[in-house]
């Protein structure tokens, strides 16, 4: 799609140009997929230098709208992206570290989102989704299964649950929501002095979630999923209480 491009204002450059670019996207001229204009050609169509244009692009990248391919070819440039996901996981985990969000904010929103996603994925799921929910399951049984890999696998469930819903914008935001606890969940679960009991317990859970999505009992679903994360992830709130044996 061809794009016209104006010059922007001098002052504050890299942030007018953030602001152009912004307007073409909401303005529906540029999409998710499309590609911008080389920086040699970008920035004198906008009028700007192209540093200030690669620290704008920079910026865009780093919140998860752009990715940047280096070199030559087709595919060389910067692109609008389909798929934010691991962008708005890793700014909201460097807000939850930084103190924006605590840890009892994160356990509702987790609670209201994947209550949702169940409920939803219970009437939406595709045999494919089961599938491959069944073959997560199946490998976070698997005799000796490290607590890194069990948490990075549990976190996959939960995702591919939220995605099984037919609502993106809830598979983006459950997937955000996750990973920004994932370390210290990751520290909780490497705690546990009876890890077989513990992992134990979880896939029995896990399992039982998975046969409700299935046989399309959405509201036992929520209900469960609930319970499942109140239990373990209330834990960690409980920890972060003033007095407690986590301070």
């Amino acid at each position: 799609m061809s794009v016209e491009w104006e010059p922007v204002r001098q002052s504050r450059t890299h942030e007018l140009v953030l602001e152009t670019i912004e307007a073409r996207v909401l303005a529906g001229e540029l999409k998710a997929g499309d590609r911008l204009p080389p920086e040699r050609e970008l920035a004198p169509v906008l009028g700007v230098s192209r540093s200030a244009l690669r620290e704008a692009l920079r910026v865009l990248e780093t919140i998860g709208v752009l990715v940047a391919q280096s070199g030559r070819g087709p595919d060389a440039g910067a692109r609008i992206v389909r798929h934010p996901d691991d962008a708005l996981g890793r700014l909201l985990r460097l807000h939850f570290a930084l103190g924006s969000y605590s840890l009892e904010d994160v356990l509702e929103a987790r609670v209201t989102l994947e209550r949702s996603s169940f409920q939803a994925a219970a009437g939406h799921a595709s045999p494919e989704d089961i599938e491959e929910a069944e073959t997560l399951l199946w490998r976070m049984r698997a005799p000796g299964v490290e607590v890194a890999e069990f948490n990075d696998l549990d976190t996959r469930f939960h995702v591919l649950i939220a995605r099984s819903s037919g609502n993106r914008l809830t598979s983006t935001l459950t997937s955000a929501v996750r990973e920004s606890v994932r370390p210290l969940i990751l520290r909780a679960l490497e705690a546990v002095e009876d890890w077989p009991a513990a992992s134990g317990s979880l896939n029995d859970e896990h399992a039982e979630l998975l046969r409700l999505v299935r046989e399309g009992e959405g509201t036992a679903a929520a209900d469960l999923v609930e319970r499942h994360i109140r239990g373990f992830h209330g834990t960690l709130v409980d920890d972060q209480q003033p007095g407690s044996a986590g301070q």
